[in-house]
């Protein structure tokens, strides 16, 4: 069975650029498992592929370790394959989801990046959808336009399969995006990002609480 993604997932910085930075993304990630942060997922395009693995390897061994987090690895199938991971995320630069698909376990979800103006042929094979972002970012600045909840709620409706909101989501905004139809959300400076990673994770996880 695939497992679907929780309704909380952190992103990981995806600057990471060597040994010291890597540290202390383990530091945070292990505070973010400690406060209950239910899933991770790890995407860092500059790791060569012996940081990228090494990492991973202990990122799996750490989220069995808090019983068994979800975790995600972003663009990197390979490292899917070899490793005991929940999902693989992937974007419109990836391989296409149903290739992906065929090539991984049931027992790991396929995830894609999908934005306003997509087609639902780019989500083919997906098990799962990120969609934003939902308000203004610095990621996505000059790139993207925020799609706000109504674009949220229009996508869900569109979507068959579960839809996570990305992009600048606050703890205010869970509760909202629930409500427009989002299974969840993912977080990317909010809390790996947060001068108190342990704060910032039971403040979104107290927002969840007020969910349906």
């Amino acid at each position: 069975m695939t497992p679907a993604p929780p309704p909380l997932l952190a992103l990981s910085p995806g600057t990471l650029a060597g040994p010291p930075d890597v540290r202390c993304l383990v530091g945070a990630v292990r505070q973010a498992f400690a406060a209950g942060l239910p899933g991770l997922l790890l995407r860092e395009p500059g790791l060569d592929e012996r940081g990228y693995l090494a990492l991973a390897r202990e990122l799996c061994d750490l989220a069995q370790g808090f019983g068994g987090r979800w975790l995600g690895l972003h663009d990197r199938l390979h490292v899917a394959r070899v490793l005991p991971v929940d999902g693989l995320h992937l974007g419109f630069r990836s391989l296409r989801p149903d290739a992906a698909r065929e090539l991984l376990p049931p027992s790991v979800a396929v995830g894609f990046s999908a934005h306003a103006g997509d087609v639902s042929e780019d989500w083919e094979g997906a098990d799962y959808l990120t969609f934003g972002p939902l308000r203004e970012t610095p990621s996505k600045q000059g790139l993207l336009e925020p799609v706000g909840l109504e674009g949220l709620e229009r996508a869900a409706q569109r979507s068959d399969r579960p839809v996570l909101a990305i992009g600048g989501v606050r703890p205010e905004d869970v509760q909202p995006a629930r409500t427009a139809g989002a299974a969840g959300v993912a977080v990317l400076s909010g809390i790996l990002g947060a001068e108190d990673v342990a704060r910032a994770t039971e403040s979104y996880l107290r927002a969840e609480e007020h969910c349906p």
